[in-house]
């Protein structure tokens, strides 16, 4: 009886993150002086119990991140006086009850990520108190109420992704408090108010992907406070407003995909700030200004496929932090400048589809950084400059359509990391030099339309292939090499060279050509016999140019035992060539249908194993738990797709990702040493990581990051930074992996999400707010950073770190005692490195400094850190 009592007086239950299953039990709401009741992140089911409407003393209700159906009962409306109601990332369905608008103490209201239908209610109008709404993800119709204008407090409306129909309502100017607004792809029409440039206290517009038309508000950012502005993808038209030119608070812009138009020289102005801007695919014209060199920050400028005329103004030199320059498609004209080889962050640099002349500076050398170097469709001459081998990070280079000759340079064989290799249409004469061998991550190869002579290099037959290789229409003659680079060549890729031979449809055989004829009596040898490997009965070619360093290829061989697929109701992508159901054959064979002998790992989101393909290559493959229903969500594919173009060389390459109702996993890069975690826990392994590698580990991993917040559109949150998720290579480089709970950044939708991350990692505020920012990887690279040094992870040391002052903590004790103490030169960079983790754990996110800033920090040595 006592016991009985006990419950009923309780107030607050709270059992969030328990992995709890089963249905929400209806005795729960005979907890009559229950206020908060927090079930939040389990595995709950079934429908929310009606009673919960008759706990009259609720305040807080949190049912978020579970796997909840049925409606939301329309008894809520009997709660009086909650505040909080959290119901998002669940599988509600049905409308949206309009008794919710009599709640009017509500303070935040979240059913983002459901399957919510019908319109919005007038009567949320009435939630005068609101302060946040987010509805997001649901699949709601209808126009916006204008109700919604009289919610005089509310600070953010996150309403993205549901299927609106009318206009933005014009009472949304009325939210003099509004901060933040997302109302992206939710098919809205019409033009955008004029009055939400009165909206003073606005940081953050996101209206991307509507069917948006006429021009931006003419007061937009009057009162400067605006930083974020996304309008991408809509049917925009006319200049930029006056009120943006002066927008000095201004950190990220894209303009992207509309038609915009006017002098691109007259309308922007000096941002001190401005880290990203993406002008694209509009209709500007005039010249680039030099005013550019004075937004400091710009990491990324994107003025591509518009009417831009003029040269590339050499002030972009002056651009330290530029990491990505698009300036393609357009009418540029004159020589590149010298000085954009000391934008040492270089990236991505697209110059292509413009009419630039003159030679390659020698000084693009000088960007050791650069992965994606573009500058096909131009009117260049000269040849590729000498002394190039130290762009050593290179993965896509296109030189074709331009007026290059003379020899290609033996040094394009350093670049090893080259993937996609692209000399066509020019006019370079001599010998395919045989130190493209040297080029083992290539999966493409263009030559063609030159006038290349002399024979196809055998020691080609190296490379790993198959490639896509095109050589016609040059000079070439002889045999074809007999390599499995060259196995999927078609007369096409071959064709307009007088003298080749070999196994090719439409190709003259070897032992008939006249060369083949001449080499023999000149020799005085033998007829020449090539050996040609017959293929195997019923083969086909497996898939995959892998972007980056590892090439999926192979021949698959039919087998009787292996069981029954419908591919046709495979879902796969990847970078990929040739047949993808191949690669999911292949994999789910390599596995032995994802045995549990074969298993290297499990986690939450799946279950990893090693898998060696019969082409001798061995890959990682992640199983996802529970996916096929995911796995066939657009807003998955897309967010998993866009996972496949990341390219960084800290971060694990994603190759695939293939599903059907049997199987779904992603396939990723094989990274020997494995994750940091595990060489900790080996003595032996731990003391091979000396300090110098340590440092170079976290280097590597800061780059990622920031790579991932800064240049990638939209930005991504790893959320689940860990020791688990850091995987070495051969020479100690850090590589992030696994994005199982990764989220994008591109909208309201991915900053409310589940709670996600591994114990001890996780952000502080993320594990009651459930709030993804770029600030909670921040938080996880900090202890991260300290785990690296201390060689296991910090646990209690992190709060006696952030409550001790710097001078009561003696450097040894957050060392690995397991290495020598550090040299005094050492010594000193570690202590700079553990003050700038100390940083990124501190408890307000916006204290803490981003990834860009630390990744920055660390490049420029020790003394700066």
């Amino acid at each position: 009886m006592k016991r009985n009592h006990l419950l009923v007086s309780m107030i607050f239950l709270g059992v969030e993150v328990n992995e709890l299953s089963k249905e929400i039990p209806p005795e729960i709401c005979n907890l009559r002086n229950l206020t908060r009741l927090a079930l939040g992140s389990n595995q709950l089911s079934g429908p929310i119990p009606s009673g919960i409407g008759t706990l009259h003393n609720l305040v807080a209700l949190g049912l978020e991140d579970n796997n909840l159906t049925g409606s939301i009962p329309s008894t809520f409306g009997n709660l009086n006086r909650p505040v909080k109601l959290h119901l998002f990332r669940n599988h509600l369905y049905g409308p949206i009850p309009h008794t919710i608008g009599n709640l009017i103490s509500l303070q935040l209201l979240i059913l983002s990520q459901n399957n919510l239908v019908g319109a919005i209610p007038k009567s949320l109008g009435n939630l005068t108190n609101l302060i946040h709404l987010y509805l997001y993800e649901n699949q709601l119709s209808g126009p916006i109420p204008q109700d919604l204008g009289d919610l005089k407090f509310l600070i953010e409306m996150a309403i993205s992704e549901n299927q609106f129909n009318g206009s933005i309502p014009v009472s949304i100017g009325n939210l003099s408090n509004l901060n933040k607004l997302y109302l992206r792809a939710s098919q809205f029409s019409g033009t955008i108010p004029e009055e939400l440039g009165k909206l003073q206290k606005l940081v953050v517009l996101e209206l991307d992907q509507n069917q948006l038309s006429g021009p931006l508000p003419e007061l937009l950012c009057q009162n400067g406070t605006l930083q974020s502005i996304t309008v991408s993808e809509n049917k925009l038209t006319g200049p930029i407003p006056r009120s943006l030119k002066y927008c000095s608070s201004l950190i990220r812009a894209r303009f992207n995909g509309n038609h915009f138009h006017g002098n691109l020289s007259e309308m922007f102005g000096i941002y001190p700030f401005l880290d990203f801007i993406d002008l694209s695919n509009n209709e500007f014209h005039g010249e680039l200004s030099s005013s550019w060199r004075k937004c400091k920050s710009l990491t990324t400028l994107k003025v591509g496929k518009n009417n831009i005329t003029g040269g590339i103004p050499p002030e972009i030199g002056t651009l330290t932090q530029l990491h990505a320059l698009d300036l393609s498609s357009n009418y540029l004209s004159g020589q590149i400048p010298r000085v954009v080889g000391k934008v040492a962050s270089m990236l991505n640099l697209y110059l292509h589809d413009n009419q630039l002349t003159g030679g390659i500076p020698q000084e693009l050398g000088m960007l050791t950084e650069l992965l994606y170097l573009d500058l096909s469709t131009n009117k260049l001459n000269g040849s590729i400059p000498e002394h190039w081998e130290d762009l050593k990070h290179l993965y896509h280079m296109n030189l074709s359509n331009n007026f290059f000759s003379q020899k290609i340079q033996i040094q394009v064989g350093k670049l090893t990391q080259l993937s996609e290799l692209d000399l066509s249409r020019n006019f370079f004469t001599g010998e395919i030099p045989s130190e493209f061998q040297s080029l083992q991550s290539l999966g493409t190869l263009d030559l063609s339309h030159n006038n290349l002579s002399g024979l196809i290099p055998e020691a080609l037959a190296k490379l790993p292939g198959p490639l896509h290789i095109n050589i016609s229409f040059n000079n070439l003659e002889g045999p074809i090499p007999s390599g499995r680079a060259f196995m999927n060549l078609t007369i096409e890729e071959v064709q307009g060279n007088k003298g080749l031979c070999g196994n090719i449809s439409g190709l003259p055989a070897c032992e008939s050509s006249p060369l083949i004829k001449k080499h023999v009596k000149n020799k005085g040898k033998k007829k020449l016999v090539l050996t040609i490997l017959s293929p195997l009965l019923g083969s086909f070619v497996l898939l995959c140019a892998f972007f980056g360093g590892l090439r999926l290829h192979k021949q698959w061989k039919k087998s009787s035992g292996t069981e029954d697929i419908d591919m046709n109701k495979v879902n796969l992508f990847s970078i990929c060539t040739f047949d993808g159901k191949a690669l999911y054959k292949e994999i789910v064979m390599a596995t032995e249908e994802f045995s549990d002998i074969l298993c290297i790992g499990n986690g939450g989101y799946g279950s990893a194993y090693k898998a060696q393909l019969p082409s001798g290559d061995v890959v990682a493959v992640k199983r996802l738990h529970n996916m096929p229903e995911m796995a066939s969500h657009k807003n998955f594919l897309n967010e998993i797709r866009a996972l496949t173009e990341i390219k960084h060389r800290n971060i694990v390459k994603l190759f695939a990702f293939c599903s059907n109702s049997q199987h779904s996993f992603l396939v990723y890069e094989y990274l020997e040493r494995g994750s940091l975690a595990k060489i900790f826990s080996i003595e032996e392994e731990a003391k091979e990581l000396d300090w110098r590698k340590r440092l170079k580990i976290i280097k590597g991993i800061a780059h990622a990051l920031s790579y991932m917040h800064h240049d990638c559109s939209p930005a991504i949150v790893h959320r689940d930074i860990s020791s688990n998720n850091i995987l070495l290579d051969p020479e100690y480089e850090a590589h992030i992996s696994d994005f199982g709970t990764s989220k994008f950044l591109k909208n309201d939708s991915s900053n409310w999400s589940s709670l996600a991350g591994t114990y001890g990692y996780v952000a502080p505020e993320y594990a009651y707010t459930v709030k993804v920012t770029e600030k909670c990887d921040v938080y996880s690279f900090g202890v991260l950073t300290m785990e690296v040094m201390k060689g296991k992870h910090p646990g209690d040391l992190i709060a006696y770190l952030m409550s001790s002052s710097h001078e009561e903590i003696e450097l040894k004790d957050l060392l690995d005692q397991r290495l020598r103490y550090p040299n005094e030169e050492i010594e000193n960079i570690l202590a700079s490195v553990l003050k700038l983790a100390r940083a990124c754990l501190h408890v307000d996110p916006q204290s803490r400094p981003t990834m860009l800033f630390i990744s920055r920090l660390l490049s420029t040595g020790p003394s700066s850190v």
